[in-house]
């Protein structure tokens, strides 16, 4: 559901012929606000566990429980990683079902593929990585602060800290801020028969794996000594 949505809102602003093009920035982060939105009631069953980085944050702050009932435990973790992926990959392929013939216009192959995944606007790996590592805190460390409130805002308030990030931090790099949300979605594009599509970008595919790894770990971290 986030990457249906997600990737779904980048197609209707940068794709040739949409309704929705040129729609600009601001509506790519609000549609992925309320993807977020959506995909966090959708996965309230695993405690909304949508990001690897989220993920590894609960990890590393010392919780003893993913979600009510699951136990921290790498085989869990691996678990809600792949699941992560896998589901991130199959959104993203019924974005491309839902946009098919706007992938057959003509287009530079850049712009279809940064419907699936992102990539920077000025490539400095290292820089690109500091990016991700930034954004990714922002969200997991606030995330966290979240379960510690009593606002009881739920997913709005998540949807709402997404959009406040794009909007402030995600100019760099588009702000994958999610490594299962560009990892699965790039293996997508790889596979899948895109007409005059280009390289997947592996070579930068590194930082937005990496970056949000790091992020959310270092969240984390400093949330199991703060937020108690």
């Amino acid at each position: 559901m986030l990457l249906l949505l997600g990737a779904g809102v980048v197609a209707n602003v940068i794709l040739p012929k949409t309704k929705g093009f040129g729609g600009g920035w601001l509506l790519i982060n609000f549609g992925w606000g309320l993807a977020v939105f959506a995909g966090v009631y959708a996965s309230y069953k695993s405690g909304a566990h949508l990001n690897p980085a989220v993920t590894l944050g609960i990890w590393a702050s010392g919780a003893e429980e993913f979600a009510a009932g699951v136990p921290v435990t790498a085989a869990n973790g691996v678990l809600y990683v792949v699941a992560q992926v896998a589901g991130a990959a199959i959104g993203s392929t019924l974005a491309f079902l839902a946009y098919k013939k706007h992938f057959d216009e003509d287009a530079d192959p850049g712009t279809k593929l940064a419907v699936f995944s992102t990539g920077p606007a000025l490539r400095s790996y290292g820089w690109n990585f500091v990016t991700e590592v930034i954004g990714t805190f922002v969200l997991v460390f606030v995330v966290l602060a979240f379960a510690k409130t009593p606002a009881e805002l739920g997913p709005l308030a998540v949807a709402l800290l997404v959009v406040g990030i794009g909007a402030s931090l995600g100019g760099p790099t588009g702000y994958a801020i999610n490594p299962a949300r560009d990892f699965g979605p790039r293996l997508a594009h790889a596979l899948l028969p895109i007409t005059g599509k280009g390289s997947s970008d592996w070579a930068y595919a590194w930082v937005p794996v990496a970056g949000p790894a790091v992020g959310g770990i270092l969240a984390g971290l400093l949330a199991g000594v703060y937020l108690v």
